[in-house]
């Protein structure tokens, strides 16, 4: 069961119990936030996107994962925004793991596989073709995860990173993207505000992540 804290509205001095919401980790464990209980909520006047998510680790796999940000709506009307510990306070130290051992691209096939290989390395378990097929390129699946790789010689757009996205979002999964050609700008800025991982493939098999999304899913 999830936890459940004192909040109390700064406006009208209102008392809240909120739960707080767990979200299930690609590794199938519950992850929620770690509210700070010693701070006072804030009240949120203007919606930012990026703002809008907070990076939880998870306890089990350690994986990094964004998730929208604990709010609470008073019967006052007003918004609160509860604080929360930082990431490395609520997470497990990340477990040891062997240095990634790529394979050389030399054809989309090599591609598919290198993408493979780097998500099983990350812990993601029995990666297999997935049964959609995107856009462009080659889909990949594992439990709670949608990955589409792109081995083509043509920048990814966004439709191919809406398309990942609508996916994943159908699948209550986290959508990651590949691409051996990278990504145009407008791609780019919609993966960010979909909190979608890049990654582009360099012709020695390693994927190299390009947003932030990517950053803390590698991290992990």
């Amino acid at each position: 069961m999830s936890e459940k804290v004192p909040v109390r509205c700064p406006a009208c001095r209102r008392e809240h119990v909120y739960r707080v919401p767990a979200f299930p980790c690609v590794c199938g464990t519950p992850v929620a936030p770690a509210l700070d209980v010693s701070a006072e909520p804030t009240q949120l006047t203007r919606r930012v996107w990026h703002e809008s998510w907070v990076t939880v680790p998870c306890p089990t796999c350690s994986l990094r994962t964004q998730w929208p940000w604990p709010e609470l709506g008073c019967p006052c009307g007003v918004v609160l925004r509860l604080p929360v510990l930082t990431p490395g306070a609520t997470g497990a130290p990340s477990a040891g793991r062997p240095a990634f051992q790529p394979v050389t691209i030399r054809t989309p096939l090599d591609a598919v596989t290198a993408a493979a290989l780097y998500l099983r390395w990350l812990g993601h378990q029995d990666v297999r073709r997935s049964d959609r097929r995107p856009p462009s390129g080659v889909g990949l699946a594992a439990p709670g995860l949608i990955a589409h790789v792109d081995p083509g010689p043509r920048v990814s757009s966004t439709r191919e990173v809406e398309c990942l996205w609508l996916t994943a979002m159908s699948e209550s999964a986290l959508g990651v993207h590949f691409s051996l050609a990278g990504y145009d700008p407008a791609a780019m800025e919609l993966a960010e505000r979909l909190v979608t991982p890049l990654f582009v493939l360099d012709r020695t098999g390693t994927p190299q992540a390009v947003n932030d999304a990517a950053d803390a899913m590698a991290e992990g």
